[in-house]
């Protein structure tokens, strides 16, 4: 019966998915055969044709989104929003991906039109520096906007967990919760920022399902993120993709980049280099968490607690333990929780 259940939440979730790819690419590739040439100076027409392009984009995937991110997370009993709030978040994130949208573009333009022998010289290294600030500031800045975040309100815990942090020689700043419970039943913890702001994040609604070794196992696997850089490794990643973006677009377009009518192409280029580096990111990053179960496994030394742990969260969360071959070969950026335990008890990752 379980596995019936997990098969119904999951596979039409991979056809949404897919579907809202298709859509992400679809509608900028519209715009650019549609040719908007709109009758105004170019520092106007560039953002706007920008936040045009991003919002229509938005838009038209919202049933999709919705669907995936709300009617059916209600349906299996994860999400705990109504539909005012989950569209509130909705509308923040396009506003946010619409402000920085019109402002690349804007720069983007501006640097073509000011330099138009050597704008990539200085817009790729100003790409990579951007992703740099965001690594910096999205955990302070962005992040509030859709949750709160308190310190860890158990004293011997928090104790414990900061203990844990200088074992692992890895010590963080905060280690906080987030209250996950106003969006979702579901279960997790990750790591985010960079030096002053590198934080542990812990759902409060894990603390309401694990004890505290399950705990202990859950926030030492996040301490082996940042033991081996892996939050500083992947913002290196994202300025180098970023500057390499820079280089494409200026290979693909060269001098039409200057021109403000070339926003729709130029999202569209950079939404297909996206799809075309996740399937490496993504078996990256499942190299990256089988490396730090080993270091969780090698801090705690507590096997069953690893087990316990993992088998709450695949509970709490309905884990696909067997997903489609080209889901967890392009997309699944996390092993199946069946595949950790393995490699947990034969203490090997594998290649």
């Amino acid at each position: 019966m379980e596995r019936d259940r997990i098969r119904r939440y999951h596979r039409p979730r991979y056809w949404a998915l897919l579907a809202d790819l298709a859509l992400a690419v679809a509608v900028p590739a519209l715009l650019v055969a549609a040719g908007p040439d709109p009758d105004v100076t170019w520092w106007v027409a560039a953002p706007l044709l920008a936040a045009w392009t991003v919002l229509l984009t938005g838009v038209v995937r919202l049933p999709v989104d919705a669907w995936r991110g709300w009617w059916h997370e209600r349906r299996f009993g994860f999400s705990t929003q109504g539909p005012g709030g989950w569209l509130g978040d909705w509308a923040k994130g396009q506003l946010i991906g619409v402000v920085l949208g019109a402002l690349a573009l804007l720069v983007l333009v501006g640097l073509a039109r000011w330099l138009p022998d050597a704008w990539p010289l200085v817009a790729a290294p100003l790409a990579a520096l951007v992703v740099l600030v965001l690594g910096f500031v999205a955990p302070v800045v962005l992040e509030p906007l859709f949750n709160r975040f308190e310190p860890l309100a158990d004293d011997e815990l928090a104790d414990a967990l900061r203990t844990l942090s200088q074992r692992a020689g890895a010590p963080v700043r905060d280690v906080l919760v987030v209250d996950a419970s106003r969006r979702t039943r579901k279960v997790n913890a990750y790591v985010s920022g960079l030096g002053s702001t590198r934080r542990v994040v812990l759902f409060d609604t894990l603390l309401e399902r694990l004890g505290r070794p399950e705990v202990a196992i859950v926030v030492a696997h996040e301490l082996g993120h940042r033991r081996h850089r892996h939050v500083l490794k992947g913002t290196v990643l994202g300025m180098a993709a970023a500057a390499a973006a820079v280089l494409v677009l200026w290979a693909a377009l060269g001098d039409d980049v200057a021109d403000p009518a070339s926003a729709p192409l130029v999202i569209l280029v950079v939404t297909l280099l996206g799809l075309a580096v996740t399937p490496p990111l993504a078996g990256l990053s499942r190299r990256w968490e089988y490396a730090s179960d080993r270091f969780a496994l090698e801090l705690t030394g507590d096997l069953r607690a690893f087990e316990a742990a993992f088998a709450v969260l695949a509970d709490a969360n309905l884990a696909d333990p067997d997903p489609p071959r080209a889901v967890r070969l392009l997309l699944a950026t996390h092993p199946t929780v069946p595949e950790r335990i393995a490699a947990a008890r034969s203490a090997t990752v594998p290649a």
